[in-house]
C-alpha cells in the first residue's frame, strides 16, 4: 500500500506549520471577564464568597440520589431530557416539549449563539451586564453591541435604539450579574414588543429563584406566547448543584429542536440528572435557603451602607459593593481580604474597577467579611 504521508517528525518544521493554523478571528477577541480571587501570594481561601455558589448546598435528597447513581457510572445516560424535561415542566407549569437541558445554562447560551449568530450579525447586550456575554458573539465571528445602562440596570430604551438590520439576538440577564439588578415584567414585555420578529430575545434567569421583587417574572408566559423568546435557567444557584452542571431552557419547540441538534451526544452525567430530579421535589429545602439568603443579603447590605459604601439593590445571592478610589479602594480591600483567607470577586471591566461582588454565604462568614471590611476602612468592628 502506497501512502504519500511523511510519518517522520521534523522538529525544525513545527513552528512554520503551526503558524499557518488560524482560528476564527473572533476567538482572538475573547478575554477573561473575571479577575482571579486566588493567588499564590495568599493563603488558600477558607471563606469562599466569590463565585455565587450556594454555601448551603443542595437538598440532602439530591446528595443521596447522586451518590446512588454512581453505581451506574459505566453507562451513558441517553437523552437525559426525557427524564428532566417532564419533571421541570411539572414544577413550573410548562410543556415538556418546550424544554431543553444542557451542561449548565452557559452551554445552552453558547448553543443559541451558534444557531443564530454568524459573521456580519449582531448581538445586543447591556454594557455592564453579564460580562461573559460578548464571548458568545466573538466565538461565532459576530459583533457584540454594548448599550448604556442606568446605574447597572438594563435600559430597554437603549437596547431598542440599537436594534438594526444586522441584529439577530438581544441578551438580557434578569436578574443581572454582577450588579444584581432586575427589570420588571412590564419592561421585559415592552422590550419584546419593540423587537422585530427575526430577533431572538434571550432572558438569562440564572438567579430567578432568589428574586422576590413584586414586579419580577422570569418570562415563561412570554416564551409561551412568542416564538422569538428563550428563557434560560439553572440548577447551579438556589438548588446548590453548581458542581453538577445542569441547566435548562424554555422556548418554542422549533428552537428546542435546534438546540438539541447541536448538543453533545450524552450531555449530562447520570449523577447530575439524579441530583436535579431529587432537588426539584424538595420544596422545604428551597424555601429555607431562599429565606436565609434574603435575610443575610439584606443584613450584609445594611452593614456595608452603614460603612458609607454604595450597595446596589440585589435580587440574587450576592451584593455589589462600590468603594471610593484611592487608599481604601476595592482592589486594596480585596487584597486585604485575600490575605486573611476571604475570597470575593473583582472584574476586568473598568466600570467595576471600584466594586467588589460578595456572594452570600454562611452567617458567620458574612459577619467575618463585614468585620474585615470595616477594619480595612478604619471603622470599628
Amino acid at each position: 500500500m502506497n501512502i504519500a504521508v511523511d510519518s517522520v517528525y521534523h522538529p525544525e518544521t513545527r513552528e512554520s506549520t503551526m503558524s499557518q493554523l488560524q482560528p476564527k478571528s473572533g476567538i482572538l477577541q475573547i478575554r477573561p471577564h473575571m479577575l482571579s480571587s486566588v493567588s499564590s501570594d495568599h493563603p488558600p481561601p477558607r471563606v469562599l464568597l466569590d463565585s455565587n455558589e450556594s454555601a448551603f448546598g443542595p437538598s440532602p435528597a439530591a446528595r443521596a440520589a447522586a451518590a446512588a447513581a454512581v453505581a451506574g457510572l459505566e453507562r451513558y445516560l441517553e437523552n437525559p431530557a426525557r427524564l428532566l424535561a417532564p419533571a421541570i415542566a411539572r414544577r413550573h407549569g410548562l410543556e415538556a416539549e418546550r424544554i431543553a437541558v444542557g451542561t449548565g445554562s452557559d452551554d445552552l447560551l453558547a448553543r443559541l449563539a451558534r444557531i443564530y449568530l454568524e459573521p456580519g450579525s449582531e448581538m445586543i447586550r447591556s454594557r455592564n451586564g453579564y460580562l461573559k456575554t460578548p464571548n458568545y458573539a466573538h466565538a461565532n465571528n459576530a459583533t457584540p453591541v454594548a448599550v448604556d445602562d442606568d446605574a447597572f440596570t438594563t435600559s430597554v430604551d437603549a437596547i431598542l435604539e440599537a436594534v438594526g438590520e444586522r441584529t439577530r439576538m438581544v441578551y438580557v440577564a434578569n436578574p443581572e450579574n454582577p450588579a444584581g439588578t432586575h427589570l420588571g415584567s412590564s419592561e421585559i414585555s415592552r422590550l419584546h414588543r419593540g423587537l422585530p420578529r427575526h430577533v431572538l430575545l434571550v432572558l438569562d434567569c440564572a438567579y430567578a429563584e432568589y428574586a422576590d421583587a413584586e414586579d419580577y417574572d422570569p418570562g415563561h408566559a412570554l416564551a409561551c406566547e412568542a416564538d422569538n423568546v428563550v428563557v434560560t435557567r439553572t440548577f447551579s444557584k438556589l438548588y446548590g448543584l453548581a458542581g453538577a452542571r445542569v441547566g435548562w431552557l424554555h422556548a418554542n419547540p422549533e428552537i428546542v429542536d435546534l438546540v438539541n441538534r447541536i448538543g453533545l451526544t450524552f450531555p449530562l452525567a447520570t449523577p447530575s440528572v439524579a441530583a436535579a430530579l431529587a432537588a426539584l421535589e424538595d420544596d422545604a429545602h428551597l424555601r429555607r435557603v431562599r429565606g436565609i439568603n434574603r435575610r443575610l443579603r439584606e443584613s450584609f447590605a445594611a452593614q456595608m451602607r452603614n460603612l458609607g459604601l454604595r450597595v446596589y439593590s440585589s435580587q440574587t445571592n450576592f451584593v455589589l459593593v462600590e468603594f471610593a478610589p484611592g487608599e481604601r479602594s476595592a482592589a486594596r480591600c480585596a487584597e486585604a481580604l485575600a490575605r486573611q483567607g476571604i475570597a470575593v470577586r473583582r472584574f476586568a471591566s473598568p466600570a467595576y474597577e471600584n466594586c467588589l461582588r460578595v456572594t452570600i454565604g454562611f452567617e458567620a462568614d458574612m459577619q467575618l467579611a463585614a468585620g474585615r471590611i470595616a477594619a480595612f476602612l478604619g471603622a470599628s468592628e
